[in-house]
């Protein structure tokens, strides 16, 4: 067999299968926020019917409002994961 892909312990088996689920579950959450985020924001942002800085305010939520909604899943993103790997490391003791 090779040895990179050697059958981990029970207990480290446990630890890097609910490692795994979380990441999921994260991953999944963010990606339905996005989703809301482009589909939702710019459904809902023409009937926003009033000017703002000359345009109309529709066209700042659906073109500003997104690119700032898609860096903070991006920065969420990073954060968790993050913390994650941090407590699944101290978890594992390595």
């Amino acid at each position: 067999m090779d040895p990179l892909h050697q059958p981990l312990p029970p207990a480290r088996e446990r630890l890097h299968r609910r490692y795994w689920r979380a990441t999921r579950r994260l991953t999944l959450a963010l990606l339905a926020g996005w989703t809301l985020l482009s589909f939702g924001l710019t459904w809902f942002a023409r009937d926003l019917r009033f000017t703002f800085f000359g345009w109309p305010f529709s066209f700042w939520v659906a073109s500003q409002g997104a690119l700032i909604g898609y860096l903070l899943i991006v920065a969420l993103y990073a954060w968790l994961m993050a913390r994650l790997d941090d407590d699944h490391r101290d978890d594992a003791g390595d």
